[in-house]
């Protein structure tokens, strides 16, 4: 798992512009769970207008998190002004591969990268995305039947472009209100380009109702190429 000295830049204690963040944040997500579209490794993701793939948007056993919302145009240009007012620049959610591991589901999409807090139990801080961000990294781990999302894994992920590798780092438990919880951090590519994802994902450590008695018992790793376009 990563630590916050492990962080390129000191983190500063959030102040007022957490507010702002958050608004973004939620504007944002909503805009995002309601635009994926997927890659098939050789093209371009393209923008499409259906849900999110993950069933429900994610819950947990005795926590409920809400579908998708429909995202109105309306809800759309507020995504917009949201993250034009925070300098962020929007980009279409897009699947990057999904893969099953004995009964796992694991989506990794790429989404507008905006700030994001780290509560470590005691202090709030915040972590802006640097100015040349190209998108934040999310992967979603659910019962491929239930759609129930998986929580206590841990997700490393490298991203190559042939001999050069620019992000490999453990990604951060995250949680959501519209993507429930998931594992996630910025990135940052050097343009636009066919890029190689590898996830290792480690078992959830956990105490297991017996249907997860047999599986995720070892590390696992998946593969997907994508391309990506990277905006100004």
């Amino acid at each position: 798992m990563p630590t916050l000295n492990r962080l390129r830049r000191p983190l500063r204690r959030a102040r007022a512009p957490i507010a702002i963040a958050a608004a973004a944040l939620a504007a944002l997500l909503a805009a995002g769970c309601s635009a994926s579209a997927a890659t098939d490794g050789s093209a371009a993701a393209k923008p499409s207008s259906s849900a999110s793939p993950m069933a429900g948007c994610g819950s947990m056993p005795g926590m409920t998190m809400p579908a998708c919302p429909a995202t109105s145009s309306a809800e759309a240009a507020a995504a917009t002004a949201a993250a034009s007012a925070g300098g962020v620049n929007p980009i279409p959610t897009q699947v990057l591969g999904t893969a099953d591991w004995q009964g796992m589901k694991i989506t990794a999409e790429a989404m507008t990268a905006v700030p994001f807090l780290i509560y470590n139990g005691t202090t709030m801080q915040e972590v802006k995305p640097p100015k040349n961000v190209s998108f934040h990294l999310m992967v979603l781990l659910n019962d491929a039947q239930t759609g129930v999302a998986i929580p206590y894994a841990s997700v490393w992920a490298t991203i190559t472009e042939g001999a050069k590798t620019p992000f490999d780092e453990s990604l951060w438990p995250m949680i959501s209100r519209y993507m429930g919880p998931h594992y996630g951090n910025n990135v940052v590519l050097p343009g636009s380009g066919t890029y190689h994802l590898s996830l290792l994902v480690s078992p959830p450590v956990s105490a297991r109702h017996v249907e997860y008695q047999d599986v995720w018992l070892t590390p696992h790793r998946v593969n997907f190429t994508f391309r990506w376009k990277q905006t100004s």
